[in-house]
């Protein structure tokens, strides 16, 4: 389902120096399975994801996804590939700020091209218990609410493959093991891959597969 190939990630320093973010990263994940990454900051962590997502492209390696592989896409060839496999959740809600709950679902639905995108946003809207709030902006809402409509976002289309990079990390513990049972909850009724990067042992210790960086290499729970 997921599969990076000898994958390296570099960056130039405002100093010129050559940052080497990831090195030589080798992973295979399965299509159905929850898998935690973990690791200090500056590990590789969210570049790891970032790279799985094709929101940012390999120095070297590849990267396949659903057996398409997304390195070196066009940026319209990988919007259109995110639209239809990628559901993506971040700390950071990202929800526009003038839209209502539905609006900022509905659009999701619309750029998957799904036909009946209103009622799908709907419904997404109630596997997360806020069909009742579908009319309230973002500032209307309590982060707990912000990060489950951004979850409604992420499962609208029903995509095979769920990339979250902390996405209970700016939510009080209540409302943190609320979303993240809501994400278990979700992946196994839409048999989906969940790829979850975290700080939070507790929550990596109850996924399927954990998997530690440190300076850009795989230390643990990697082929």
């Amino acid at each position: 389902m997921i599969s990076i190939r000898s994958v390296s990630k570099t960056f130039t320093a405002p100093t010129g120096e050559l940052l080497r973010v990831l090195d030589d990263v080798c992973l295979e994940l399965e299509a159905g399975t929850s898998v935690a990454i973990q690791g200090p900051s500056g590990s590789g962590k969210s570049t790891l994801l970032g790279l799985m997502a094709g929101l940012d492209q390999p120095s070297s390696g590849e990267v396949v996804v659903n057996g398409q592989s997304i390195t070196g896409l066009s940026e319209l060839a990988l919007s259109r590939f995110r639209a239809r496999n990628l559901g993506f959740v971040f700390q950071a809600y990202h929800l526009l700020p003038h839209f209502s709950a539905l609006q900022n679902v509905v659009i999701a639905a619309e750029i998957a091209g799904l036909a009946g995108a209103e009622a799908k946003a709907m419904e997404a809207l109630a596997r997360v218990d806020l069909q009742d709030r579908a009319e309230h902006l973002p500032a209307q809402l309590s982060g707990g609410e912000c990060q489950r409509v951004a979850l409604a976002r992420a499962i609208v289309a029903r995509p095979p493959i769920f990339l979250c990079d902390e996405p209970t990390g700016s939510l009080d513990p209540l409302n943190a093991d609320r979303v993240f049972e809501l994400l278990l909850e979700l992946q196994r009724d839409l048999g989906a891959t969940l790829v979850l990067v975290t700080h939070d042992a507790h929550l990596a210790e109850r996924m399927g597969l954990h998997i530690a960086l440190e300076r850009g290499r795989i230390v643990a729970g990697g082929a």
